[in-house]
């Protein structure tokens, strides 16, 4: 295993996280605590679950997984997250947290799923970050996080607060280029960054002939999209959301077998992605600044699903929904100026593609 600091908290964290969203069978309680032991058996050191993971479930598996890891004298830190704001409702959240994952502290708590500044600046009205400043000095808390979908540098406005500690986003090979910027704001800063989705929601391993450019001979698309996130050196781990006790031994072997790529290699394979990916937005921005407030990039990514997944009829809500929290409806707002397709350096029809997505 190979282990990273977390920022400069002095923690040093497992580049392969554990992820406690996909569960195969949540309900057997035995089969999910002995994948974390077999992960950290393997050397997994750094744990990641949410209150809203099998509503509530995935938390409460930690505290028997955890539990077993202390026993076995394996050594572990814990992070979960709140969408909470408020002190009161943070506070009731935080006691429920600690009661199912059976511990005393929470190593990094994160202001969960900041989608867009607007929400962000709800929050912070509340006073969630006093609040958290609270439970850190309370020893509640040993480090204060943030989750964000944030594309570009819009992450610099969260990280001017000067209370970060570290950072959870999506990163992988089917979404770096929107994420760049952000990754950029992070290392300058010197924070903990965690990746999340490294295979992309399940399209790098279901369209392997598109990330053709971050595969080496003999490598699954699995293993070449954790490579190619373990390469980034600035990374300090990367959550994989496992299903069962065989994906966490598929993922040990992908980092037993790891060979890092060099700065310049890593460039060139970034540098092949464009032919692989025509067609597909890949995040730049440029399009960003639409006259009628449209969210031109979040709808185009959402635009990729149906490319990725012609046969999913709601791949486009879905993805809207449950990635950016916004309706198709808004897309219904262009006029029509091709401002936004102008500005594109890949030259997709933006207008048609928002078209679909407002009658979708």
């Amino acid at each position: 295993m190979i282990y990273r600091d977390y920022g400069t908290t002095g923690k040093k964290v497992s580049l392969l996280g554990f992820g406690g969203m996909r569960f195969q069978n949540i309900d057997n309680t035995d089969e999910c605590v002995q994948a974390m032991v077999t992960a950290a058996e393997g050397g997994v050191n750094y744990f990641d679950t949410a209150p809203g993971y099998f509503e509530t479930k995935s938390e409460s598996v930690f505290g028997h997984g955890l539990a077993e890891l202390r026993r076995r004298k394996l050594p572990y830190y814990v992070a979960t997250k709140t969408f909470k704001t408020t002190e009161d409702s943070i506070r009731r959240e935080i006691e429920a947290q600690l009661k199912r994952m059976n511990v005393d502290v929470i190593d990094f708590y994160h202001i969960w799923c900041i989608i867009d500044l607007s929400n962000w600046e709800s929050r912070k009205k509340d006073g969630i970050l006093g609040v958290f400043r609270k439970l850190k000095e309370e020893g509640i808390i040993r480090h204060i996080c943030i989750s964000s979908h944030l594309i570009q540098d819009e992450i610099n406005t969260l990280l001017t607060e000067d209370v970060f500690e570290g950072v959870l986003f999506g990163y992988s090979a089917y979404n770096y280029k929107c994420r760049e910027k952000a990754f950029d704001a992070i290392r300058s800063r010197k924070l903990g960054a965690v990746v999340m989705n490294p295979l992309g929601g399940g399209i790098i391993p279901d369209h392997p002939e598109r990330f053709d450019f971050i595969m080496r001979p003999g490598e699954s698309a699995v293993e070449a999209a954790l490579r190619f996130l373990w390469d980034h050196k600035d990374i300090s781990s990367t959550l994989v959301g496992f299903r069962s006790e065989q994906d966490v031994k598929d993922a040990l072997a992908a980092m037993e077998n790891y060979k890092p790529r060099t700065e310049k290699e890593l460039a060139e394979a970034k540098e092949k992605s464009e032919a692989s990916m025509e067609g597909i937005c890949t995040g730049c921005g440029y399009c960003d600044d639409c006259p009628q407030d449209i969210p031109i990039p979040q709808y185009m990514d959402a635009y990729n699903q149906k490319l990725f997944q012609p046969d999913k009829s709601d791949a486009i809500k879905e993805r809207l929904h449950w990635h950016w929290s916004i309706t198709p409806a808004i897309a219904g707002k262009c006029t029509e100026c091709g401002q936004c397709e102008s500005a594109c350096t890949q030259h997709l029809p933006i207008i048609e593609r928002l078209k679909h997505i407002a009658g979708s």
